[in-house]
């Protein structure tokens, strides 16, 4: 696979991206425009690995369900009758049609639109009308209905956050997000209450991108100097195993409180969980949904760390300070992507030591996964 990765990417693009030196190279531009290696990223990273797909919050009953895409595949995230989160492969078992196409309740169980097999929410085959013959309920000799339900994913709930991985053979959920909740100073997410979730639309601009955009402190001052007065000094990267972000120290504009320093941050989780933790009682996490090369879906969930619950005006206010955030960010962004169609880009640019060397982990990582 790595002759296939330097016929895609170019000997000296790779022999630049590797070469050390105080100035690291980032990626060469085909990594973010090629077909065949976002074909390579799906079968080697979000297959593999445990990939934020879904709110919690937004399965609220039984038979709630939520049709998500992760590898390029399609999924199916359900609320059983017990209440538990469970994923399937979103493909009935009989002529393989993609079962659920909006997000919506089934009620109790989920039924195939083309011939009306249906399942339980626990994905068993329940009825498999006419397969075997006049009689609504025959089957054919040898068919176990055992053998033919939903073909489950498997799923992990953190919080309001739903992960899945399509291989099974990623380590354990725990152990991935305890990186990350080793930036929080020991922060109880517990607290959280949701306020608001905006639904930011398609980017045309890869997921690595935005991932990279929102590790990086260096474009900040710059690129948001409408909504934030923190200057560059302030801030400060964490480059972490498993926990790859920044920071910013705010104690010069903010109230210490007892259990929190005063720092807002913005950590991610390989390779699409991205949480911004905003001092001293705001959480924001973004869903970012690989489209193609070039195109990402995005959404920002918003919670609130305050005792009391949220009022509709409150809610109406984060949303549209996101929405105006996002917006930034995404024009960003995009004209990022647009730059990669120059050969100027072939070399990856250039990164800084100090405020890019959490960009250049996360881009190794991305190689790593590929080779």
């Amino acid at each position: 696979m790595s002759l296939t990765l330097h016929s895609i990417l170019g000997d000296e693009a790779l022999a630049a991206f590797d070469a050390p030196g105080a100035v690291a190279r980032g990626l060469p531009a085909a990594a973010y425009t090629s077909e065949a290696i976002f074909a390579l990223e799906n079968e080697r990273i979000f297959a593999e690995s445990w990939v934020f797909t879904g709110l919690a919050h937004e399965l609220a009953r039984p038979g709630d369900v939520v049709p998500v895409t992760v590898a390029g595949k399609p999924v199916l995230l359900v609320r059983d009758a017990d209440g538990e989160v469970r994923a399937f492969h979103n493909v009935c078992r009989h002529r393989c049609l993609k079962l659920v196409e909006d997000p919506c309740n089934v009620g109790p169980t989920i039924q195939c639109p083309y011939h009306s097999w249906t399942y339980k929410l626990d994905g068993a085959l329940h009825l498999a009308p006419y397969f075997g013959g006049h009689d609504p309920r025959a089957l054919p000799d040898g068919f176990d209905p055992a053998q033919h339900g939903l073909v489950p994913v498997r799923v992990a709930t953190w919080h309001d956050w739903i992960f899945v991985n399509l291989t099974g053979d990623a380590q354990p959920l725990e152990e991935v997000v305890a990186p990350l909740l080793g930036q929080l100073d020991g922060l109880d997410l517990g607290r959280m209450q949701h306020v608001v979730t905006v639904d930011l639309g398609e980017i045309a601009a890869n997921w690595k991108l935005l991932m990279e955009n929102f590790i990086e402190p260096y474009h900040v001052p710059f690129v948001h100097a409408a909504t934030t007065e923190q200057p560059l000094t302030d801030h400060y990267t964490l480059n972490e195993p498993g926990c790859l972000g920044c920071a910013v120290d705010v104690s010069s504009t903010a109230k210490q409180d007892d259990t929190l320093s005063a720092d807002s941050r913005y950590l991610t989780i390989f390779p699409n969980f991205s949480l911004g933790l905003y001092f001293p009682d705001q959480v924001g996490v973004h869903l970012d949904v690989p489209l193609a090369p070039d195109r990402t879906l995005q959404r920002r969930a918003v919670y609130s760390l305050k005792p009391e619950p949220p009022s509709a005006e409150e809610a109406e206010q984060l949303a549209t300070l996101w929405h105006d955030v996002h917006v930034e960010d995404q024009v960003i962004c995009e004209r990022l992507q647009q730059g990669r169609e120059s050969a100027v880009a072939d070399d990856g640019g250039v990164l800084s030591p100090v405020w890019e060397d959490s960009v250049r982990s996360f881009q190794e990582l991305v190689l790593s996964h590929l080779r």
